[in-house]
């Protein structure tokens, strides 16, 4: 056994480039890699989530480093993510803000990580008044 991984990200050398952009398109060709399905297909889904066709070229447009007039649009990241699952995308977008992406049943947990954690301060801060207090004469 071992523990889930509450975040996952892409190997930093897979989605290395000279700019935001070209990160972006590495990601974008990384997560079709990695899906494992036919690039037709995930353009195909894409198309029937969003409304509208996307043909396979248009996707390996945003895939490509070199097609700097193609940067993927936030609908059809959010088609990508829809079609492959790879949760990946929105971590490379949330992990330069100081953010992460986690599955929502962790939520109960870091909720109450942080309620134990207040729970400390609260302890410390009511130990020190009851010194002060003795010290005072008071308790």
């Amino acid at each position: 056994w071992s523990p889930p991984q509450p975040v996952v990200a892409f190997d930093p050398a897979l989605v290395r480039a000279q700019d935001m952009r070209g990160g972006i398109a590495r990601a974008v060709s990384v997560a079709l890699h990695d899906a494992r399905v036919p690039r037709e297909d995930i353009a195909r889904e894409m198309g029937a989530w969003l409304g509208r066709p996307i043909s396979k070229a248009m996707l390996d447009a945003c895939a490509s480093v070199a097609r700097e007039d193609h940067t993927i649009s936030l609908p059809w990241l959010m088609a990508l993510l829809h079609a492959t699952g790879d949760r990946r995308l929105l971590e490379m977008l949330a992990e330069p803000l100081g953010w992460a992406v986690i599955e929502r049943r962790y939520l109960p947990l870091i909720e109450l990580a942080a309620v134990q954690e207040q729970g400390d301060v609260l302890r410390r801060q009511a130990k020190a008044l009851r010194r002060q207090a003795r010290g005072k004469g008071g308790l």
